[in-house]
């Protein structure tokens, strides 16, 4: 049994799965600073400042100024500005994910419509055998 678990862990596709998932972590980072620090600004912009991020609804009784305050106070909150802003996210890595796939796939297309390879030596050769033995 640990040497099936050895074989599977250190096949080419189990390596090749591991390096996509750390540089997919390191791509979800890049998207949400993408989000976070330059698209929602410019929304807040045009929102009157609001940053979307920080809002949320509060469950329950009381007045706080901020999300950090109702946190910090144990209050219960729903914050839809972090799940809105986790939707937004989501769909910019998908879109951007969609692309990447329709460009690879563009270059399988290009690759494929390439001439035919010519046949092999031994398809000639009895072709042209195949023809000498048609003319007589």
């Amino acid at each position: 049994m640990l040497k099936d678990f050895k074989d599977f862990a250190l096949k080419g596709n189990m390596m090749d799965m591991a390096v996509g998932i750390i540089i997919g972590a390191a791509f979800g980072k890049i998207i949400a600073s993408l989000v976070g620090d330059v698209i929602m600004p410019v929304v807040g912009l045009f929102t009157g400042g609001v940053d979307v991020s920080q809002a949320y609804v509060l469950l329950g009784e009381g007045s706080y100024e901020s999300l950090a305050a109702a946190e910090e106070a144990g209050a219960a909150v729903l914050k839809y500005g972090a799940f809105s802003m986790a939707i937004f996210d989501f769909i910019i890595i998908a879109f951007v994910i969609f692309m990447m796939i329709k460009w690879m796939n563009s270059l399988r297309k290009k690759e494929e419509a390439g001439p035919p390879p010519p046949p092999p030596k031994e398809e000639v050769l009895l072709g042209e055998i195949r023809d000498l033995l048609a003319k007589r």
